[in-house]
């Protein structure tokens, strides 16, 4: 079995309150982008998981993938154990969400594969115990988000006709960091009522609160996001916690990034 994890980013971030266990509570639009990793799933006589593509860091058993398959076997003991395969293409720690995503098409696949019949309800419940923005990747489509990530309200947005070109500096950008250089606090206006206006509109609304602190620190991060509006986007912004930066386009622009860049260009269908 194939499936296909994607990207996301955020169109518009806002950070309302720090709460008292220690998460924030946020504000944003999650819209989900045509950049995928690739998982493989075969019988096996147990349980393995192996990598290519970009270099994974960190701890094998921290991998969310393997957490997903470890929720999957505590809830169904039975189950045989799938040999797994992650071809990853997604940058890690570019605020695109790649690891929320490997994590959420394991659950949502495993389901599948073995026909365990579990509901959206019980899937949703499974990734927020996996990450605060895991749950959007079960359903997978643009969302209005709150509490953590968590609380998903579908938006009526199409990208359609746009091409949005992302650019990934191989900078990594520390979450806990990001959001130390934020003080909390309720947006000026409502994200969802904004996202419905011309996207021409959108630079003068659309804001992400981490840009001050990560630019602050990273300037090169902040010179993507002036590249892609000196370029022609129609709207640019960091998505997430950084560190890459999106333009969406008219037309397909000429851009000139160092060669140590990935960069993306995702036609929007």
């Amino acid at each position: 079995m194939l499936v296909f994890p994607n990207a996301k980013i955020n169109l518009g971030l806002h950070v309302t309150r720090k709460r008292s266990d220690g998460f924030h509570d946020l504000e944003t639009i999650f819209y989900p982008v045509g950049i995928n990793d690739i998982l493989e799933f075969i019988p096996s006589s147990r349980f393995s998981f192996r990598t290519t593509g970009l270099p994974i860091h960190g701890d094998y058993a921290q991998n969310l993938c393997v957490k997903a398959w470890q929720l999957i076997k505590s809830a169904f003991p039975d189950l045989p154990e799938p040999a797994m395969h992650l071809h990853k293409v997604i940058p890690m720690g570019a605020g695109l969400g790649g690891g929320s995503a490997d994590g959420s098409f394991v659950l949502k696949a495993l389901n599948e594969y073995f026909d365990l019949k579990m509901t959206t309800a019980r899937l949703l419940a499974l990734a927020l115990e996996l990450g605060s923005d895991c749950p959007f990747f079960i359903g997978n489509k643009p969302c209005f988000a709150t509490g953590r990530g968590e609380i998903l309200e579908p938006v009526e947005l199409s990208l359609s006709g746009f091409e949005i070109i992302i650019a990934y500096p191989g900078i990594s950008v520390n979450t806990g960091e990001a959001f130390s250089g934020i003080v909390p606090g309720q947006a000026p206006y409502s994200l969802k009522d904004k996202i419905l206006e011309p996207l021409e509109k959108w630079k003068g609304w659309l804001v992400n609160d981490f840009e001050q602190t990560v630019f602050h620190k990273f300037p090169e991060i902040g010179l993507i996001k002036d590249k892609l509006y000196d370029s022609g986007a129609v709207y640019a912004s960091m998505s997430g916690s950084g560190s890459s930066c999106f333009g969406i386009f008219k037309t397909s622009p000429l851009l000139d990034f160092p060669p140590q860049y990935k960069v993306f260009r995702v036609p929007v269908k």
